[in-house]
């Protein structure tokens, strides 16, 4: 059995401004993780953060771009494990749509397989809404801030 994440994050903002959150290295680290991305198809990055050795993780996750359509989506695969043995081999994919009042962002990760990625799946779907609530506050501060005089 394969279970996959979807969500969607409502963001008053242009499509350019989210996607500029989505495609820029530090400011990807403000709301996710530190990272190494470019928006290049074919690059390999990582996302690097605390490992969880007791669950396999090494605190890294291996990546490479898949597809770029500017303004419109981003897809990248999203490997995670324990050194060389990776056990969790899935595809993130962000989609922008634009709204009247802003922009709606669609997430979709694909590939939990099997009983060995339910505990990821569990934990990465009620985090990717915290995330999201992070992406959301920090695109609100950044174009919506105060501005120096």
């Amino acid at each position: 059995m394969e279970r996959n994440i979807q969500h969607r994050f409502f963001f008053p903002n242009t499509p350019e401004d989210v996607w500029e959150y989505l495609t820029r290295s530090e400011l990807i680290a403000e709301w996710l993780m530190e990272n190494n991305f470019r928006p290049e198809v074919g690059y390999e990055f990582q996302f690097n953060t605390k490992p969880i050795i007791k669950l396999g993780f090494d605190g890294k996750i291996y990546c490479k771009v898949l597809e770029i359509v500017p303004l419109k989506k981003l897809s990248y695969s999203w490997k995670g494990g324990h050194g060389e043995k990776i056990n969790l081999d899935t595809v993130i994919t962000w989609t922008l749509i634009p709204t009247n009042n802003g922009t709606e962002l669609q997430l979709k990760q694909t590939g939990f397989k099997g009983a060995k990625n339910f505990m990821a799946y569990f934990f990465m779907n009620i985090g990717w809404i915290k995330i999201g609530k992070r992406f959301h506050s920090l695109l609100n501060t950044a174009t919506h801030g105060t501005t120096n005089a």
